[in-house]
């Protein structure tokens, strides 16, 4: 299968192209490689996929040197006659669209990246895939999108109309605008909600990175409302075989759905959405310890009210991704912490 594959330079981008490769597949990544965080980090990663720095440099077309099937294109999802062009011209079976403007507090302070990237980048994929008959358009949603929902766990038939931050906000119109082209264009779409993925390569502006290193320095490490929070944490192998398996088997209409009683995870028309999680959420604290056992160190803790956009616990339901693809979880909190550290000693030494 030939596979877009957007935001490849980011942490669950990194791991799904080399999945994919893995498989055989002939994957295109692109990624803007903005400045949201470290691009040192994001350059790592796309070196460990055989795209050099040194050619990223000089050109935004780069084949990698380690996979003949991977190429990397340097583009942003807002350049809708880029977007075009690269679709037009690659003719792609597949789309697994992972790339965003991520982060909860940060759209709070930077809303207009939000609707640029998520929205009207969406958008250009959408199209993309309206116009090229794609088989198949997997994106990346959140769990966030349950906001003030305190049900548990979080299943994808629950409401999810009351976010408490613009990126959730986003990602649930992420949803709504998938279902519409599914509906007009019978484009199939499958929506995943992802709950905090952690692992090797993360993110740092994410918590296991900023615990992490914040032991690891002996700084400060930030505790909000005081401790008292719960997390679906979820290992990074664990996502990307869940995503691999749900890309290779388009969504279907639901020859049972009812709109008279609309079930909100599938539609009439090929849509779908699952959760991915552990379904195993830790207390926040727990947490922490491990990472602080697995660092032979302790943290020096401050505790602190909630901050804004945060939602207090999540907990997946992955029933469905379980009874319609054999979807299990093989990763204990305790040895993925010990890959997270191990690698991230290895890598900020």
């Amino acid at each position: 299968m030939k596979i877009l594959l957007t935001g490849i330079a980011g942490f669950i981008g990194f791991h799904v192209a080399k999945k994919l490769i893995e498989d055989g597949h002939e994957v295109i990544g692109i990624d803007n490689i903005n400045n949201y965080y470290d691009v040192n980090l994001k350059f790592d990663r796309l070196n460990e996929l055989g795209i050099s720095r040194l050619k990223l440099d000089k050109y935004d077309f780069v084949i990698s040197d380690c996979f003949p099937k991977l190429k990397f294109i340097r583009v942003s999802l807002e350049n809708s006659d880029k977007i075009a062009s690269l679709f037009k011209t690659e003719q792609f079976d597949l789309v697994c669209h992972l790339a965003a403007q991520a982060g909860v507090r940060h759209s709070i302070e930077n809303p207009h990246c939000y609707v640029e990237s998520n929205i009207v980048g969406f958008l250009n994929i959408l199209e993309g895939c309206r116009f090229n008959d794609i088989n198949h358009l997997v994106y990346a949603s959140s769990s966030s999108v349950y906001g003030l929902n305190e049900k548990m766990p979080l299943s994808t038939s629950d409401s999810t109309n009351h976010p408490v931050s613009l990126y959730a906000a986003t990602k649930k119109a992420n949803e709504m605008m998938a279902h519409s082209y599914s509906h007009l264009y019978n484009i199939p779409t499958t929506g995943l909600r992802f709950f905090t993925v952690y692992g090797p390569w993360g993110r740092p502006d994410m918590s296991p990175m900023l615990f992490a290193s914040a032991i690891k320095s002996g700084n400060i490490l930030k505790v909000f409302n005081h401790g008292k929070m719960i997390r679906d944490f979820t290992f990074i192998d664990d996502i990307v075989n869940g995503i691999s398996k749900v890309l290779l088997s388009p969504a279907n209409s639901d020859i049972n759905w009812n709109p008279e009683k609309p079930n909100t995870s599938s539609s009439s028309a090929p849509y779908r959405l699952y959760n991915i999680g552990n379904s195993r959420p830790v207390e926040l604290m727990e947490f922490i310890e491990t990472i602080e056992k697995s660092m032979n160190k302790k943290a020096h803790k401050e505790f602190l009210p909630i901050q804004p956009g945060d939602v207090l616990n999540t907990f997946a339901d992955t029933n469905d991704l379980l009874q319609e693809f054999n979807f299990h979880v093989n990763t204990s909190i305790k040895s993925g912490i010990n890959e997270f550290v191990n690698w991230f000693n290895s890598y900020y030494k």
